[in-house]
């Protein structure tokens, strides 16, 4: 098993695909991945302004806004209201989607992954969770809240800050809030 704590200080914001807005990875796989030649990829995206989502051929989604009031997506002509907080949304990343900021800037949580390659299950849990990668997957938690620790460890997780774990569990997640749990399994 290979368990990683990725920190968010040491994230760079980068350049959005289509250059609307920054980002910063949390993580990918295979990694490095560089470009679009993941196979999934977890990032925080701050939206200050309405504009296109970049298209991922391939790729599905999951949009969870993790700060701020929400917004409204326009999906392949569909229209859809992201404005529950921290509530996952499902959508095709190469069908042209616009967003709409509802009252404010946001910041995003996006997981992408390759269609008919890799599943992604997003939940976000309040309390205690225990994290379990599945067999020749993964399990990312990243915590929404300062001060969640992984039992048995001292290791301690602060807002934004991951565990990223492939081949077996690092063990129980206690979070001082909330945390998103994203486990990744082969197709």
């Amino acid at each position: 098993m290979s368990t990683r704590i990725l920190r968010a200080a040491d994230r760079t914001p980068v350049p959005w695909k289509n250059g609307g807005g920054l980002t910063r990875e949390v993580a990918a796989a295979p990694a490095p991945a560089g470009g679009d030649g993941f196979d999934w990829r977890v990032s925080l995206a701050d939206v200050t302004a309405d504009g296109p989502f970049s298209l991922f051929p391939g790729i599905d989604r999951t949009l969870t806004v993790v700060e701020g009031a929400g917004m409204g997506l326009v999906v392949g002509g569909e229209h859809h209201i992201v404005d529950e907080p921290l509530w996952p949304h499902d959508f095709p990343g190469d069908r042209p989607t616009d967003g709409f900021l509802l009252s404010g800037p946001v910041v995003n949580l996006n997981v992408m992954y390759r269609r008919g390659r890799t599943r992604a299950e997003t939940a976000v849990v309040c309390g205690t969770v225990r994290l379990m990668a599945p067999p020749g997957g993964a399990v990312l938690a990243l915590s929404l809240d300062d001060g969640a620790v992984l039992d048995g460890t001292d290791i301690r997780l602060d807002r934004y800050d991951a565990v990223l774990a492939e081949g077996g569990s690092p063990g129980v997640l206690r979070t001082m809030g909330h945390a998103v749990v994203i486990t990744f399994s082969d197709v």
